[in-house]
């Protein structure tokens, strides 16, 4: 009798294999959707590797579904309108299950109407601007209330800063967020004269003049502070002319959002040391699940190799949609979005990351200061803060709610009781 229990036991468990198998197409295909080539290539290469060991450990663990896991690599080479071509191809031509990419948001804006048309699933793992909300977008990077606004008040409580310089490069990602912080800033009490903003273009490599500005603020003896959205290869010139310039964070505190541990690997940090990222994520979290992580990242990838946020937003996202096909037994988009609510998972911190209604994470946030190694060293940290997909200091913004989940809209007017249809427009 024993015997034949287990028999059927074994029978039964290959039934549900057989059965799981069915609900998906082997292999389970993974776009990975990064650039390769271009001024973002110093950023997003990396992500593209973190699928790749990602979709490897998977595969270890059995894949999904009874099916392997194949990841489909594009390049869209930092060009804005071949994101949208290729997210296409990825889901036409190589009729993936899932989407993992993106860095700027003007990418993810050029993506968002093929994925939306197409009922396609992105996971995006980048900080950025909030005020979007798609049912087709797991948004597992920061929230602008989950990196800039912590941010700003670390000057304002524990710097004591007076004036502010909002650099950006120019395009969406920089300008929304600025106008989040102007008007935040202006809240806290900062005069609009001691505010001062700046956008330059992708790859731009002339810092003299904006420096020397940002230096001339400081001239009536009021502390001033930099809060960074530069993005990609400009990076490096703009440190470089704070440093040629003589500027040390004591002088003149940078805060960078888009600044991490790949970026500093590129760069002399000796005369960095002090200023600042936020982030929700640094390599330096003294934790067992970080260690794995970076062992394991550093076996697949080489010693010399760092890790960073974006990275374990991917991390994060990949381990929960995984968890969220198994749940659903398919890779269904429609179903696995269903399954998505809720989930949770270890993040890398030591706390856990939680799927919301609005398809964005509860992550805390992290405030690091640069080190002469091209580390930070983690000088503040909060508990887990949820995402919001719009925010609370503009008042166009302040009166909408996201929730897929109960209210099936993404735009949904708390005053008017109704739901804002969203079109595209990119």
């Amino acid at each position: 009798m024993i015997k034949f229990a287990k028999t059927l036991t074994s029978a039964a468990a290959l039934t549900v294999a057989a059965s799981a198998a069915m609900a998906a197409d082997c292999p389970v295909k993974v776009g990975v959707l990064h650039s390769l080539s271009g001024t973002m290539a110093i950023s997003e290469t990396t992500l593209k590797d973190t699928m790749l060991m990602l979709v490897d450990q998977q595969n270890a663990k059995g894949g999904v579904l009874g099916c392997e896991i194949e990841a489909v690599v594009v390049d869209p080479a930092s060009d804005w309108p071949l994101f949208a071509e290729k997210a296409r191809e990825l889901l036409t031509t190589h009729e993936v299950d899932v989407i993992f990419g993106n860095w700027t948001s003007v990418s993810r804006k050029s993506v968002l109407p093929v994925i939306e048309e197409l009922n396609g699933l992105l996971f995006y793992p980048v900080q950025y601007e909030g005020e979007e909300s798609s049912k087709n977008v797991f948004y597992t990077g920061a929230a602008p209330n989950q990196q800039a606004i912590p941010a700003v008040d670390y000057f304002l409580e524990e710097l004591g800063v007076e004036k502010f310089a909002l650099l950006g490069t120019d395009y969406v990602y920089p300008r929304t967020t600025n106008n989040i912080l102007e008007q935040y800033l202006k809240d806290n009490g900062i005069a609009a004269d001691d505010i001062f903003v700046n956008y330059t273009p992708f790859g731009h490599s002339d810092w003299a003049t904006i420096v020397a500005d940002v230096v001339a603020l400081g001239e009536d003896g009021k502390s001033v502070g930099v809060i960074s959205t530069i993005n990609g290869d400009a990076n490096i010139g703009f440190y470089k002319e704070l440093a040629a310039a003589g500027i040390s964070a004591d002088e003149i505190p940078v805060v960078a959002f888009s600044v991490g541990e790949e970026e500093l690997s590129g760069l002399d940090t000796s005369n960095l040391v002090g200023h600042l990222a936020a982030w929700n994520y640094f390599q330096s979290a003294e934790t067992e699940a970080n260690a794995e992580f970076i062992d394991a990242w550093k076996a697949f990838a080489g010693e010399d190799r760092v890790t960073n946020d974006p990275m374990e937003a991917h991390y994060i996202g990949f381990n929960m949609w995984v968890n969220a096909v198994e749940a659903a037994g398919t890779t269904d988009v429609d179903a696995v979005r269903t399954a998505m609510y809720g989930q949770e998972f270890p993040n890398l911190t030591g706390g856990t990351a939680v799927m919301l209604p609005n398809h964005h994470l509860a992550k805390p946030v992290l405030i690091g200061e640069i080190q002469a190694d091209g580390q930070f060293d983690i000088i503040s940290k909060t508990t887990e803060v949820p995402g919001d997909a719009w925010t609370d200091f503009l008042p166009a913004s302040a009166v909408l709610k996201s929730d897929w989940k109960e209210l099936g809209c993404g735009m949904y007017n708390t005053e008017t009781e109704s739901c804002v249809q969203i079109k595209s427009n990119y």
